[in-house]
């Protein structure tokens, strides 16, 4: 299927991404987002080898579940902006809106504390010290933003690439690990009690929990391309599904090899683990390529998150739910106002400067919009059980409370265990709200001059 518009039609998305296109922003939306640095933080609070691959393995499986949901409802709905057009379908234009909201703010978050990282890194490799990793995080913002407003063509390609040879670099660096020795204990041995529980206390692993959650993040990219990539009703449930579990064999292994290489006390706390497991293996020149490599993947990481958000804005500005300049698009089919618009509130966000505390905020979003994912596809089922549905989830309706259920359980945990972050996202969440039902009227009425 191919976009046949004439040139007298107004710009709108374009409908000239494939199958590899999918897969690419699924695997290279998960691979490069945390796995650098995540290992770490989850050593920090369990120090169980066997329960820290079961831990990811169990990430792995979590996403899965609530992928299921996701892809049913969005082969039903197949169109950009993700959750949002399904929630507007399922429950109308206020739920959906909301939705719309906090997916839209829950991956302008993503690339400022990706970026975050990238300045970290940055610094690691000795470079640019005399300049912020906050600084360093938006003159990434601002450069992958500059690329997404260049066209669909240029931005997709580039994202497929980056992807391959992501994908490519963790597999070659996995057999490097397993081929090394085991490094000296570099910490008094762990005590029998301890090691038999492997948690070290309960803050800990919330934290460790919201890192793997956020290291898995990406896995619904494919769905907001719905209105750009070829024959949606199959290529999204394929490249959903197939990049989820590539990815999750990719971060068992590569924990499995640094794990090989170092105990979990020698990597406790590392702002890059695999980075030090390699320098292990190979000396300081592994160290300075592998570091090499995170900028490398984390700037395609925010160079998708930077393509994926303005197609949720472009949509709901179509339906009158947002200003209408963020439909606006270029003849090569970047929707570049909703592009500038999510480059500058991501900036404010990276200068925070925290990587922490950007993923305690950032984290109830995430699990909220596919929360509401897997309730909309329950209620589509039942409001319209004759709705075409290329892909039907398995075990209906018990999949999706499965899947709902989780996500529910997820955000209790980390707003207990931080209720002041907690709040703060439950404010940012709603705030635009009464904004919405100001002037949803007037912007409908400007969607439909578009």
């Amino acid at each position: 299927m191919t976009d046949h518009r004439t040139p007298h039609d107004p710009p709108s998305l374009l409908r000239i991404l494939g199958l590899v296109f999918g897969l690419a922003v699924v695997v290279g939306g998960m691979v490069g987002s945390g796995i650098m640095r995540a290992p770490g933080v989850v050593a920090k609070g369990i120090t169980s080898p066997p329960l820290i691959l079961l831990a990811w393995t169990v990430g792995g499986i979590i996403a899965l579940i609530s992928a299921m949901p996701l892809v049913e409802a969005g082969s039903s709905v197949p169109m950009a902006g993700g959750p949002y057009p399904i929630a507007r379908r399922a429950f109308g234009p206020a739920a959906a809106f909301l939705i719309g909201w906090i997916s839209w703010l829950q991956y302008v978050a993503s690339s400022a504390f990706i970026a975050v990282v990238f300045g970290e890194y940055v610094h690691r490799l000795g470079m640019a010290t005399q300049i912020s990793k906050s600084a360093l995080a938006v003159g990434l913002i601002a450069s992958v933003a500059l690329i997404n407003c260049l066209g669909t063509r240029i931005s997709g390609s580039s994202q497929s690439v980056a992807s391959a040879v992501k994908g490519g670099a963790f597999i070659v660096l996995t057999v490097i690990l397993f081929a090394s020795r085991h490094a000296p204990p570099v910490a008094p041995p762990i005590d029998h009690a301890v090691a038999l529980v492997g948690i070290t206390s309960l803050g800990a692993l919330v934290m460790a929990v919201r890192v793997i959650y956020q290291t898995y993040a990406g896995w619904d990219a494919a769905i907001y391309f719905s209105e750009e990539v070829q024959r949606p009703d199959r290529n999204v449930a394929r490249a959903t599904f197939g990049g989820i579990v590539a990815v999750m064999v990719i971060y068992v292994l590569v924990n499995a090899g640094v794990l090989h290489v170092l105990d979990p006390s020698a990597i406790a706390g590392s702002e890059l683990a695999v980075g030090d497991a390699a320098k292990v293996s190979l000396g300081p020149v592994a160290d300075i390529a592998i570091t090499g490599m995170g900028l490398f993947s984390l700037a395609a990481i925010v160079n998708l998150q930077a393509m994926a958000a303005p197609r949720i804005t472009f949509r709901m500005a179509r339906d009158g739910a947002a200003p209408p300049m963020l439909a606006r698009v270029t003849r090569g089919g970047a929707p570049w106002v909703g592009v500038l618009v999510g480059a500058a509130v991501s900036a404010s966000f990276a200068m925070m400067g925290s990587y922490e505390n950007i993923v305690k905020i950032y984290a109830p979003w995430s699990m909220g919009a596919i929360l509401m994912v897997c309730v909309c596809a329950i209620r589509l089922r039942v409001i319209e059980p004759d709705l075409p549905r290329p892909w039907k989830m398995p075990l209906f309706p018990w999949t999706a409370i499965l899947g709902a259920a989780i996500q529910a359980g997820l955000i209790i945990v980390v707003v207990l265990d931080d209720p002041v972050y907690g709040l703060l996202s439950a404010l940012a969440a709603i705030a635009p709200l009464p904004i919405f039902l100001m002037f949803s009227r007037a912007w409908r009425k400007g969607a439909e001059a578009l």
